[in-house]
């Protein structure tokens, strides 16, 4: 989305505005509010470096958007959302592979070599759906056979499920599943919900923000053009089909009490409140998000006031880690829509990325672009409530008990345009850092994609520059203009992995009307371990499980987690920076099934293969 005026979108760019647009440096380093005087000049990266050879490597892939949505044609809707990732072994050769989703063309599945190179086998997996929307997916075993099953949602194409047939292809079973739900869809979450061990299905849904106008040439629903059509647009509410251990879906969303408030973005699956299940917390992209308590029977309760409290306003992506080393876990969250107030033609000089404002026109005010009745009308316009709600990012870190505290501002996780959020120790220290592929592309300005380091102190420092994430290969426009205008590179979801096998975990990025990027880590190497975690008792991807990780003095805490970040799912292996420990003393393991098993003295250096004990 975009920061604009109540009702008005000036597309009309002068090209001298739009060429002035293109100078990185008016891209502005201001440090985030709250962030020590230390951190206030140059960023050391702390050795952390990328380098993009996703070309290099076998993926050759574009996302293209709808040009009558998009581009020339600029509207105010999801459209401009972009497209996912989904990363997973689908062969089952101990590699991960990945799915890149299209909105305009097919998508593209491509099996990993071993050696972090890869093949395009799209032609005969089933998963292209080149005559749908695609919008996000996510990977796990939900039929209990041992392999990756896929479930990819759809703007109002109908949403498709896929069974792992072996030998990366894939037999579409939606009908047969009982999973054939068509709507404004968005994300999908595999997780088990009700505690009987195998994988149920979430599913969010916005509101209908398409037309009843059918484009039969480009296979899809015109959308909406302007922010005050886009509120006014009946909501949709999620789904959530409980899972017969077999692959066959009932909807139990009712007695689940999952449907939420409409407008449903990212989904972070956690256990919030230490009680030993899954709890959700949903992103609402125009309103108060929610966290469901889970009671361990799959039936949920809405504790968001009583254990987080307020929450972002516009949050779209999402993602729950423990970022402070202290053995809880936290939750991560960025709010796009609470930069709306963005007209195209501003100068983003006067953009303070790491600054919270009052209220949703409260910076535009204070440039003389809107007037405080047009922040109240649009309150009222939007039902913002503001005991619910505060504008700008989240990090809500966990206290224990079920209790947590914002921090957002003090750990300099504030930022401008940010659509998701995805977690790594990309140098290798212990500490989890955050990259947040971000920015509007045409007919707006070109704003950078923040690389956060953990500094391991509770704060965070942008190192995207040193790090070599930032300038974009290529620059910060793409090669083709729009109308003869320049037209900004955007970034729209993310996800991790090690494609490689050395030891980094590496950066994959889905960029808007633009090819994909692979940020493969060349960071000094330093000792590390990873786990790939399989279940006997309970769902064999384990996704909830807990580990616990002692080395060097310190003990550090992994999730194997769902999809989520927003529109991606990363590697579903725990990834764990040893910095300079010699050894690991031990490992603990929380299984889903809630038997806890010690590892000691684990090998380093290398991928290690866990099996739960029956």
């Amino acid at each position: 989305m975009s920061r604009f005026r109540v009702g008005t979108l000036a597309i009309g760019l002068a090209a001298a505005a739009l060429a002035g647009c293109g100078d990185d440096s008016k891209s502005p380093s201001v440090p985030p509010a709250g962030t020590p005087p230390a951190a206030a000049g140059a960023a050391p990266a702390g050795g952390m470096r990328f380098e993009e050879c996703a070309e290099a490597k076998g993926l050759r892939f574009r996302t293209n958007f709808l040009p009558l949505e998009q581009g020339q044609n600029f509207r105010i809707n999801l459209y401009d959302h972009g497209c996912g990732i989904v990363v997973s072994d689908f062969d089952g050769d101990g590699d991960d592979d990945v799915l890149l989703l299209n909105q305009l063309g097919a998508n593209a599945l491509f099996r990993n070599r071993g050696d972090g190179s890869f093949e395009d086998v799209t032609k005969d997996s089933g998963v292209a759906l080149a005559d749908r929307i695609c919008v996000s997916a996510a990977a796990a075993d939900a039929d209990g056979d041992g392999d990756a099953d896929l479930f990819i949602t759809t703007t109002r194409g109908g949403n498709a499920y896929f069974v792992n047939e072996g030998g990366m292809k894939f037999r579409d079973a939606t009908n047969e599943a009982g999973l054939e739900l068509v709507a404004e869809s968005e994300v999908p979450v595999f997780f088990d919900a009700d505690g009987d061990g195998d994988l149920d299905l979430f599913v969010t849904n916005t509101a209908r923000w398409t037309l009843e106008i059918y484009d039969n040439e480009m296979k899809y629903w015109r959308g909406k053009r302007t922010l005050d059509e886009l509120i006014e647009s009946e909501r949709l509410y999620d789904v959530y089909y409980r899972n017969d251990g077999k692959g066959k879906f009932t909807d139990a969303t009712k007695e689940a009490n999952l449907a939420g408030k409409g407008w449903g973005g990212d989904v972070a699956v956690f256990d919030a409140d230490g009680d030993g299940d899954l709890d959700l917390f949903v992103c609402n992209m125009f309103g108060a998000s929610t966290l469901h308590r889970n009671d361990g029977k799959g039936r949920f309760t809405d504790a968001t006031e009583e254990m987080l409290g307020r929450t972002s306003w516009g949050a779209v992506g999402t993602r729950a880690f423990d970022y402070d080393n202290d053995g809880r876990l936290d939750l991560c969250v960025v709010d796009m829509h609470s930069d709306m107030w963005m007209p195209v033609d501003i100068d983003p000089k006067h953009i303070e990325p790491g600054r919270k404002y009052a209220s949703f026109f409260a910076r535009s005010i204070e440039l003389g672009l809107s007037t405080p009745e047009q922040d109240r009308q649009f309150e009222i316009k939007a039902g913002v409530d503001r005991g619910k709600v505060f504008f700008g990012n989240a990090l809500h870190r966990g206290l224990g008990g079920g209790k947590y505290e914002e921090v957002s501002d003090r750990a300099g996780a504030e930022t401008f345009w940010p659509w998701g959020c995805v977690e790594g120790d990309f140098d290798g220290d212990g500490f989890q850092d955050l990259f947040l592929p971000s920015g509007m592309g045409f007919p707006f300005f070109y704003w950078r994609s923040p690389l956060l380091r953990n500094r391991g102190d509770g704060t965070f420092v942008d190192v995207c520059r040193p790090a070599g994430t930032e300038p974009p290969p290529g620059g910060n426009f793409s090669p083709e203009t729009i109308g003869g205008r320049p037209a900004a590179r955007s970034a729209r979801c993310a996800a991790t992995a090690d494609f490689d096998g050395d030891g980094r975990l590496d950066l994959l990025v889905s960029n808007f009307n633009d090819r994909v990027f692979l940020y493969r880590n060349t960071t000094p190497a330093k000792r590390w371990m990873a786990l790939r975690l399989v279940a006997t008792r309970t769902n064999g991807d384990a996704i909830g499980a807990l580990v616990r990780v002692t080395a060097g003095g310190r003990t550090l805490l992994r999730q194997v987690q769902a999809a989520g970040g927003y529109l991606s799912q990363s590697s579903n292996r725990l990834h764990f920076g040893l910095g300079d420990a010699a050894s690991v003393e031990k490992v603990e393991i929380r299984w889903p099934s809630g038997q806890v098993q010690v590892l000691q003295d684990p090998k380093i250096d290398r991928v290690t293969v866990v099996t739960e004990p029956k």
